[in-house]
């Protein structure tokens, strides 16, 4: 029998202080997140990063939790029903960090004499601090409980046809009429993380138009893959490229892709761009970094810098076309 394991980043388990910290520290603490030398990462998140930012966290955490809690992991959860109602598999959903942890996940699926698990990494864009961290500890749990389960990894979907319609969809229909501008905005990562997934070591950051040449890298660009995820959605909506753009959120120090989605915003607003569209393709599901990062923040900085109307357009949480790709997907 076949299983299916949607697997998601993750959040607190609730708003308390050592749920918060609990989260940051697993996280950060990830070797694929913070890729520096142990002791160094170590000191960094123990002494420097959760002291000093746990309560940033949580107060942003506390703008969009429900009652249901976390919007990332309710909305993956109710993805995963419907997906399994539309299938008929066996469907579970877990996390990269905290719960529903991966190793329930695989325990369940074991009980139910599943032999054969498609993982899904519920992220469209290749990056190690995503897909590869995430494909690794799938593997780790699973030899740890000694589980006889086959598994397959489903790759990047940046590009796929049913993908790029479902996001243009959502896109059309949540566009303001009087739109100036689209903004594409992508989670950001460091630029060592491009280059320490370049397979060729020779490619990543060489050259000003390394993005747009095809490689043997562009299976690992997360870059790249942004890219042509925002060309291919502004071919299909005909918009010009004086419409649209592309920017890059979330950054923690120097040295991470630019053009920067904050700077972006004002540089919009000062331009004279009055109507503003903002889509965060990276994300399936809504999460902390498109409802409070970008609908809260994100809003208050162009309005701030002159701009007037700032619509976010939501992700493709259980839009009737996504459903339909990740269907298809899962059943090849």
């Amino acid at each position: 029998m076949q299983g299916i394991l949607l697997i998601n980043l993750g959040s607190p388990k609730d708003l308390e202080d050592l749920s918060i910290k609990e989260y940051l520290k697993e996280f950060l603490s990830d070797d694929l997140v913070i890729d520096y030398p142990k002791f160094i990462q170590k000191v960094l998140v123990n002494l420097l990063i959760v002291p000093n930012r746990y309560k940033k966290t949580k107060e942003a955490y506390s703008q969009i939790w429900t009652d249901t809690g976390s919007p990332l992991i309710s909305q993956t959860i109710e993805l995963g029903k419907r997906l399994s109602k539309r299938t008929s598999l066996c469907v579970e959903v877990a996390m990269r960090y905290q719960e529903p942890s991966i190793e329930d996940a695989l325990i369940k699926f074991s009980k139910s004499n599943i032999s054969k698990l498609k993982v899904v990494p519920l992220y469209p864009h290749y990056a190690m601090s995503t897909s590869k961290t995430t494909q690794r500890e799938v593997k780790r749990v699973r030899d740890r409980l000694n589980l006889k389960i086959d598994l397959e990894f489903v790759d990047s979907f940046h590009n796929a046809n049913g993908y790029i319609d479902a996001l243009c969809e959502i896109i059309k229909n949540k566009m303001q009429p009087q739109s100036e501008f689209l903004l594409f905005s992508y989670h950001g990562i460091p630029n060592r993380h491009l280059k320490k997934t370049d397979p060729t070591k020779k490619h990543c950051l060489q050259s000003k138009n390394c993005c747009e040449m095809e490689s043997l890298a562009k299976p690992y660009c997360y870059k790249a893959q942004v890219i042509e995820t925002s060309r291919l959605c502004a071919d299909s909506l005909d918009m010009k490229s004086s419409e649209w753009g592309i920017s890059f959120q979330s950054r923690i120090g120097p040295g991470w892709i630019e053009p920067f989605t904050d700077i972006e915003l004002k540089k919009l607003a000062e331009k004279g761009i009055k109507n503003l569209d903002v889509v965060c393709p990276s994300f399936v599901i809504d999460n902390l970094e498109t409802l409070e990062e970008m609908n809260l923040r994100g809003r208050e900085t162009f309005l701030e810098a002159g701009g007037e109307n700032f619509n976010y357009i939501p992700c493709l949480n259980q839009n009737s076309l996504w459903l339909d790709f990740l269907e298809d997907m899962v059943k090849k």
